[in-house]
């Protein structure tokens, strides 16, 4: 089942990723020197979903 934009941006949150800013319908987060930008659809495509779990994983995340 895909995750939501909002659950996305809590596994980042949790994460230590910070929210940088909110513009329409996507929520700016940072860490240090990385950025990225999360839209809160009710459910992210299943591309971009495994791209930010990904960036997740590979940046010590979760």
């Amino acid at each position: 089942m895909p995750l939501s934009g909002k659950e996305m941006l809590k596994q980042y949150e949790k994460a230590g990723w910070a929210i940088i800013s909110r513009e329409g319908s996507h929520v700016k987060i940072g860490k240090g020197k990385l950025r990225e930008s999360i839209p809160m659809h009710k459910e992210l495509k299943k591309g971009l979903e495994q791209k930010l779990l990904k960036r997740l994983t590979s940046e010590g995340g979760v």
